[in-house]
């Protein structure tokens, strides 16, 4: 009896230290991000977006919100379901056929990189690219546009 718990537990243990942990880190990534949806009201500027610009302003102000929060809601909750499952498969993206699988934005202010040091091109030079304060809803300054 000894033995099989030795065998069992060695096994254990190579299958936890061989198996990686990309699953779980992207899950939880994943469900980081859909969880920040809340505060980040991407999926509100977007239903908003849309519905104005395609049934009109009247619609975008009111259905577009109604819509959008309930698309924010529905993101939210996903994501904090896929934060408490991370550790278990599946891995994949679920309910994709309801909520797509990584946040979406408006398409009048994509999201770039910041402007920041750490992602300059060239800090000693002064170039470099990306947003200013793309966090901001509604504020979309660029310094190079055709980035």
């Amino acid at each position: 009896m000894r033995n099989a718990l030795a065998l069992l537990a060695l096994l254990a243990a190579a299958a936890t230290f061989t198996s990686g942990c990309a699953g779980p880190e992207e899950k939880m990534g994943r469900g980081l991000r859909n969880t920040g949806e809340i505060v980040r009201l991407g999926d509100m500027r977007s239903s908003i977006e849309q519905t104005t610009v395609w049934d009109g302003e009247l619609a975008g102000g009111t259905t577009g919100v109604i819509k959008g929060v309930d698309h924010s809601l529905e993101r939210t909750g996903l994501g904090v379901v896929e934060i408490i499952t991370a550790p278990f498969p599946p891995y994949h993206p679920i309910f994709t056929q309801y909520i797509p699988a990584e946040p979406t934005f408006p398409d009048n202010n994509l999201p770039g990189l910041p402007h920041d040091p750490s992602v300059a091109s060239d800090q000693y030079m002064g170039f470099s690219g990306g947003g200013e304060a793309d966090f901001f809803p509604g504020s979309h300054f660029a310094v190079f546009d055709n980035q």
